[in-house]
C-alpha cells in the first residue's frame, strides 16, 4: 500500500493536508482497510475549538465504531457533508472525496511533530 508523499500522517491513521492555516484531514487507506465497509460518519464538532488528540467524530462500519482523533489544535470549520449520504467514499476515495473535515489550525508548527509518507508506511508495515 503507498500513501501520498504531499501528506501528513498520524499514529492513529488519520491524514492531513495543509493549506496555508487550513488542515483537511481524514482516515488513511490502511485504517479504512482494517475496519472494513464504513456504513456511517458522525462528526459532531462544527464550530468546536479543540486540541490535539481530542475525538472530533466517529465511524461506524460494519463490525466495529473507531473514534477520530484530531492531529493537531485547532476549530472545525467544516466537514464533508457528503459523507452523511455516501459514507463508503471513505472505502474508495479516503484521500479524495473521503475527507472528514477541514479545521483552523491554531499552530502551524504542530504539523513538524506528524508522520512523513514513509515514517507512516513503515509504522503500519
Amino acid at each position: 500500500m503507498s500513501y501520498p508523499a504531499n501528506l501528513r500522517y498520524t499514529k492513529e491513521h488519520e491524514w492531513i493536508s495543509i493549506e496555508g492555516n487550513v488542515a483537511t484531514i481524514g482516515i488513511t487507506a490502511f485504517a479504512q482497510s482494517e475496519l472494513g465497509d464504513i456504513v456511517f460518519v458522525d462528526i459532531p464538532t462544527v464550530g468546536k475549538s479543540l486540541n490535539a488528540q481530542d475525538v472530533f467524530g466517529s465511524v461506524e462500519a460494519v463490525k466495529t465504531v473507531s473514534d477520530l482523533f484530531l492531529p493537531l489544535a485547532g476549530s472545525v470549520l467544516e466537514i464533508n457533508s457528503v459523507l452523511e449520504k455516501q459514507p463508503e467514499l471513505v472505502n474508495t476515495d479516503p484521500y479524495g472525496a473521503g475527507w472528514m473535515v477541514k479545521v483552523t489550525v491554531n499552530n502551524p508548527a504542530d504539523i513538524e511533530g506528524l508522520l512523513s509518507a514513509e515514517d507512516y508506511g513503515k509504522l503500519v508495515g
